[in-house]
C-alpha cells in the first residue's frame, strides 16, 4: 500500500513514517507539510491511500478532503486529528472521506484503520460509534446525527454497524426497517456488544445512496 501522509509538524510525520515502515505491505510515498502541498503531490505521485491532518496551513480538514475526492474520487482519505471525533468526524465523511482517527491512537489502530479503508471500507474508533448509539436511544438534546439528512444518517449508521457489529441485528430488524431510525437503536445497542459475524449482510441491505 502506498501512503501519502500530510502534516504541519515534523515529528507527527516522523511518527507516521516509523510506523508506516514497520509494516511489511506498506510504504511513505510522499509527505506534505501542507494542504496545498499535499494537492500537488496527489497529482504528482502514485499513491493507494492519503492520510490528512485535519488542521494545516493552507487548504485543510474537509475542503481538503473534498477537493483530493473530486480528482480522485476512487482513492480513500483517512483524516488524523488532535480533536475529538464528535467534533469533526461528520463533515469528514460527508466530506467524502473513508476514515477518521485521532492522534492519540495506538499504532495498530492507525494501521489497522489504513487497511480498513484501502480495503474498501470506513474507519471510526469503536468507543466512537458506541457513543453514536448511545446518543440515539439517550435522546440526547439536539446530538449531531439530528443535523443529517435521512442519506447522511443512513450512511453514518453503516459506519456504526461495520465498527460494532450487527449479529443481533440479523433476523431482528428487517431491513425496510431501516427507513426508521428509532426501529434500529434498541438492536445497535446489543450489536456493539456481539461479534461482527453479519454487518456485512446488513450493510449490503441499505445502500449507500438511502435504498433499500
Amino acid at each position: 500500500m502506498r501512503i501519502l501522509i500530510a502534516d504541519d509538524h515534523p515529528v507527527v510525520r516522523r511518527g507516521l513514517r516509523e510506523i508506516v515502515a514497520s509494516e511489511h505491505d506498506m510504504v511513505v510515498v510522499g509527505e506534505a507539510k501542507s494542504g496545498d502541498e499535499a494537492l500537488d503531490m496527489t497529482r504528482r505521485l502514485e499513491w493507494d491511500v492519503a492520510v490528512l491532518d485535519y488542521a494545516m496551513p493552507g487548504c485543510s480538514g474537509a475542503e481538503l478532503v473534498r477537493e483530493v475526492k473530486r480528482q480522485y474520487p476512487g482513492r480513500p482519505v483517512l483524516v488524523l486529528s488532535i480533536l475529538p471525533e464528535e467534533m469533526h468526524a461528520g463533515e469528514v465523511f460527508k466530506a467524502g472521506g473513508a476514515g477518521y482517527i485521532n492522534k492519540g491512537s495506538a499504532n495498530e489502530d492507525l494501521t489497522n484503520a489504513i487497511r480498513k479503508v484501502v480495503g474498501g471500507g470506513r474507519y471510526v474508533s469503536p468507543a466512537f460509534a458506541e457513543k453514536l448509539v448511545i446518543e440515539l436511544a439517550d435522546g440526547a438534546e439536539k446530538p449531531p446525527h439530528n443535523l443529517l439528512s435521512d442519506r447522511e444518517y443512513r450512511v453514518m449508521w453503516l459506519l456504526v454497524v461495520e465498527q460494532c457489529g450487527a449479529r443481533s441485528l440479523c433476523g431482528q430488524v428487517p431491513a425496510h426497517l431501516a427507513r426508521s431510525r428509532t426501529a434500529l437503536v434498541g438492536p445497535a445497542l446489543h450489536a456493539c456488544a456481539a461479534p461482527a459475524t453479519c454487518a456485512a449482510n446488513f450493510t449490503d441491505s441499505v445502500s449507500i445512496d438511502g435504498t433499500i
